[in-house]
């Protein structure tokens, strides 16, 4: 996915990028495809999931992180609550339901619970862009629940279900 500088573009251009870049990681957050996930962050990064405390600044220690979650959590249904973005913003929420598996407590710092839980992770990621459409933060707030614990989530009729 190439980017544009926001000088080019209106300010709906602007946010119809910000999405399509944020579409794009997500869609490339897996194993064989990081690398391109990775190359749609800035020169400088900020990937922070406060809850857990993970805190890196660093593109190769990101990349790193997201493959030890590769090796972690076996994703079996992604909700997309809502999402919208702003001239230099994205906000995601969705749910995540999957099976934690591995050494979940050494590739998930924080995590709540063992490897063989199956979750349900309610997570709003916050994406700051620079003027070029590159990511710059990536904020994950993860709320995790067990997936036959009490769970009350407003879903939208029209949500985005991917089954995997």
């Amino acid at each position: 996915m190439t980017t544009t500088d926001a000088a080019a573009l209106t300010p709906e251009q602007i946010v119809e990028r910000n999405l399509a870049v944020v579409d794009a990681h997500f869609h490339n957050e897996n194993p064989e495809d990081i690398d391109k996930a990775i190359d749609l962050y800035g020169e400088t990064i900020v990937w922070e999931v406060p809850a857990r405390g993970v805190l890196l600044r660093d593109k190769a220690e990101v990349k790193e992180a997201y493959l030890k979650l590769f090796e972690s959590y076996q994703v079996t249904k992604m909700i997309q609550v809502s999402r919208f973005g702003t001239g230099n913003s994205v906000v995601d929420d969705s749910i995540a339901e999957m099976t934690l598996v591995g050494d979940v407590e050494n590739n998930v710092p924080g995590c709540p619970f063992p490897a063989g839980t199956e979750v349900s992770m309610r997570i709003v990621h916050i994406f700051e862009l620079d003027d070029n459409g590159r990511i710059t933060r990536e904020n994950g707030y993860e709320l995790w629940r067990r997936l036959d614990g009490p769970i009350n989530d407003d879903i939208p009729a029209d949500a985005v279900v991917i089954d995997f």
